[in-house]
């Protein structure tokens, strides 16, 4: 792991890592750019010569019939690539050729072939055509190695085919929106090595898949780049800095874009601007600040939409503020914008954990009147309500109801049972609910087995405690030694000094008694 500025660490194959000095102006800089390097093809002579005439004549005539005739083996990479030079004029054509080589020759398709049918194909501006391919397979499941193989056959072929930057923009496209770091961090360096740059949709791209991921730090070094290689951000560039600044906990810098956003100093901003600001206050839990920016939208021509109003009430939800949370939901109905599931679950959510599963009736009512489906989500938020105030028959109501809705029970919903049986002392039906979560293919946490450990402790039932922690321990689950002395010395108490013994032989027997004293 390598250690970031900020204390977080990443994985170690992306210690190449972005420049961290301020931009500079890069065109400067464009005389220490490498020449592109140029490989010529042999020219196709005798039987190579003979067969690519023949396809030629066979493929711009659309018989694929006698095309056929060919033995594979006559399909060779050289062949297929004299025949794809050949046609380069017609996009639609070489394409046709290319997927029908894929269909009855596939092992004649080389790194080499796809490059080719790349630069045609990006060439003539069918970048969906040309990613389409590379997302089938080529550098997607590749190691590093061939990943710069496909950048050096691509650099090599460029002048051959007289292409366009776009074909490496599309190769970075596609390692951003797979999530390759690695890969499209290497190809970027590399790409700007020989001048070339990706278009700022694919920088963006590559910007969403690292706050997908977590990665804000990253994301924040990556915007450093292309500034210094003067691609020039959009809107939605600089919403995704904020967002960054926002989950790396510097909403002060997210403030300080947003201000330049808003007075007209970059560009102007949009709904999604607000949205995402509102939502780093609301995530620092400076509520008062998100809805007085929510406020200045209409005084800027902005309206508020459903993401506006989701993220306020799930910002108060969180905080315990049930009151402002309606407060906003009642304001966004009066402004005609539409609740939608994550409305509801936000605010039934929220009120279950306040353990007021009346509201949560009148809700539930209101979104089936309003054609809102619920969803498991929307159970498992209700149950786990209904569990809180011991209305655990009520809960059982409702599992049965998630079989005529044609929702299945998860790991959340047995959870919730397992807490509701636990609180009203009742750990032996506790832990038969569990058992119906493993047959269920549940997989239960280490909160379940606190919460049965616990319900079992309560009542003095140190026997069942103990096989709980046995079930702990086939899960290769570790408990805390606390609850291990607990249950252990609850068992000599009452006198199963076999039992408590035979617990610890167990523990010694699995290697568990290390593992416990790291834990702690």
């Amino acid at each position: 792991m390598v250690k970031l500025p900020s204390g977080k660490s990443i994985p170690i194959v992306l210690r190449r890592r972005f420049s961290t000095v301020p931009p500079a102006d890069y065109a400067g800089n464009r005389i220490n750019l490498i020449p592109i390097p140029h490989r010529s093809i042999p020219e196709a002579r005798g039987q190579d010569l003979d067969f690519v005439n023949v396809a030629h004549s066979h493929i711009i005539h659309s018989d694929w019939g006698k095309l056929e005739l060919s033995p594979p083996a006559h399909f060779t990479p050289f062949r297929i690539t004299h025949v794809l030079l050949k046609i380069q004029r017609d996009h639609v054509l070489s394409l046709e050729f290319f997927n029908w080589v894929k269909t009855h020759s596939p092992d004649s398709l080389t790194v080499e072939t796809h490059s080719i049918i790349l630069h045609i194909l990006t060439k003539n501006r069918k970048f969906k055509s040309a990613e389409s391919i590379l997302k089938d397979g080529l550098g997607i499941r590749s190691s590093a190695h061939s990943a710069d193989k496909l950048f050096d056959v691509l650099l090599h072929s460029y002048r051959v085919c007289d292409s366009s930057p776009r074909v490496f923009d599309s190769l970075f496209s596609v390692y951003a929106r797979s999530k390759k770091f690695r890969f499209a961090t290497d190809l970027f360096l590399r790409m700007k090595d020989y001048g070339f740059f990706p278009t700022v949709e694919s920088c963006n791209a590559y910007l969403s898949a690292l706050l997908g991921s977590n990665r804000p730090d990253i994301a924040l070094g990556f915007y450093g780049e292309m500034r210094r290689c003067r691609i020039t951000p959009n809107v939605y560039t600089l919403n995704m800095v904020m967002a960054a600044f926002c989950k790396g906990g510097k909403i002060e810098k997210a403030v300080e874009l947003f201000s330049d956003l808003e007075n007209g100093r970059l560009l102007a901003p949009n709904i999604a601007s607000y949205n995402v600001l509102i939502a780093g206050y609301c995530r620092k839990g400076l509520l008062s600040s998100a809805m007085k920016l929510r406020t200045s939208m209409g005084k800027n021509g902005m309206e508020p939409n459903v993401v506006t109003f989701n993220t306020l009430i799930n910002g108060f939800a969180k905080e315990g503020k049930l009151q402002e949370a309606s407060r906003v939901f009642s304001e966004m109905k009066l402004s005609n914008v539409v609740p939608n599931i994550v409305t509801f679950n936000t605010l039934i959510n929220g009120f279950s954990q306040l353990g007021n599963s009346e509201m949560n009736d009148m809700l539930y009512q209101e979104m089936v009147r309003a054609g809102i489906k619920p969803d498991i989500l929307t159970y498992n938020a209700m149950i786990s309500g209904l569990c809180r105030e011991g209305k655990t028959k009520k809960a059982a109501y409702l599992v049965k109801e998630l079989d005529k809705e044609r929702l299945v029970p998860n790991s959340s919903t047995f959870s919730a049972l397992i807490t509701g049986q636990c609180a009203r002392d009742n750990p032996d039906r506790a832990f038969q609910l569990y058992r119906s979560m493993v047959r269920s293919g549940c997989h239960p946490n280490q909160q379940t087995f606190d919460t049965l450990i616990a319900g079992f402790c309560k009542i003095k039932d140190f026997d069942g405690a103990g096989k709980v922690l046995l079930e702990m321990f086939d899960r290769c689950l570790t408990p805390t030694l606390d609850i291990v002395m607990d249950i252990y010395n609850g068992l000599q108490q009452c006198g199963m000094d076999r039992l408590a013994m035979k617990l610890w032989n167990e523990m010694e027997a699995r290697k568990c008694r290390d593992k416990i004293e790291r834990v702690t």
